[in-house]
């Protein structure tokens, strides 16, 4: 069983699922056009939390060369993610996660319609590594 059995990911603004639980918009940017006292009722997230999103340098960077391959620009996205992520104040709002996740439902999400493709399948990987550690 996971050390984390209450963790899981959403798209900001799909319709929520039953026991997901606290919705986390790990964002950068928040929605346009919506006010904030909307965001949880119209399924964005209940918190945003941007410390956990890809810093706004890192998105630059991603889109900012040509890539040869898909996998490549996945590759070394996770890796510059993850070093950030690594970094104190992150690290601790991992650990957090990793905690709360331990005791009730709570989701992960972001904009990115492929999860697979996304920092939040990322983020979810730290968060179960940090419930281990």
């Amino acid at each position: 069983m996971s050390a984390t059995p209450h963790l899981g990911t959403f798209r900001v603004g799909s319709p929520r699922k039953r026991g997901e639980g606290l919705r986390v918009g790990t964002v950068r940017f928040l929605p346009r056009g919506v006010k904030k006292e909307d965001y949880a009722r119209l399924d964005y997230f209940d918190v945003w939390f941007p410390l956990l999103a890809p810093s706004s340098e890192l998105l630059k960077w991603l889109k900012s060369r040509d890539w040869p391959s898909e996998q490549i620009r996945w590759s070394k996205f996770g890796e510059r993610y993850v070093a950030e992520m690594n970094k104190t104040d992150a690290r601790q709002a991992i650990k957090l996660l990793a905690e709360l996740a331990r005791a009730t439902p709570l989701s992960i999400g972001c904009y990115c319609e492929n999860e697979s493709a996304c920092h939040r399948s990322i983020l979810r990987e730290l968060i179960e590594s940090a419930s281990e550690g």
